[in-house]
């Protein structure tokens, strides 16, 4: 089974930690990281989906992705 799932953040260093915590837990980066400015917080936002494949696992709505 694969899963999805997009992280969102401050384009800061504590984003960049997300992405490589779930690099580390063998998640994948899909596709190219997309940017955004946030007007009423004066800040650029960044976001990145990640792929993982886990075998032997059934898909339910409960999931905790960031826990897989």
């Amino acid at each position: 089974m694969q899963l999805y799932r997009v992280l969102t953040g401050p384009d800061d260093s504590s984003f960049c930690h997300r992405v490589s915590e779930a690099l580390s837990k063998g998640w994948q980066l899909y596709g190219d990281p997309s940017y955004a400015h946030d007007p009423v917080a004066g800040t650029m936002r960044v976001a990145q989906a990640v792929v993982k494949t886990v075998q032997g696992a059934k898909y339910s709505s409960d999931m905790k992705l960031g826990e897989q």
